[in-house]
């Protein structure tokens, strides 16, 4: 429990920092380059693929090994569908 609040109390605290950069640099008109840097971190961040699974634990993912064999079928059908054809 109170490595929850910690955690809470960290982010809760790096994103009053961050709004902290973006409103100097939108109010203030001496803003520097620590609330640009500040500013830009948090932006960086915010695209980190955070809701990205390990394979293995992902629904429906094929592994490394199963693509050449996925391959394989997809050239064997293809080349059947077109033999099938009038032509």
């Amino acid at each position: 429990m109170a490595g929850r609040a910690a955690r809470r109390g960290i982010a809760l605290a790096l994103g009053a920092l961050w709004w902290w950069g973006v409103l100097r640099l939108v109010l203030a008109p001496h803003a520097g380059v620590l609330e640009g840097a500040v500013a830009t971190g948090g932006w960086g961040l915010s695209l980190l693929p955070v809701h990205c699974v390990p394979k293995s634990r992902a629904e429906g993912a094929a592994g490394s090994d199963q693509w050449a064999l996925s391959w394989r079928r997809w050239r064997t059908a293809r080349v059947r569908g077109r033999g099938a054809q009038p032509g």
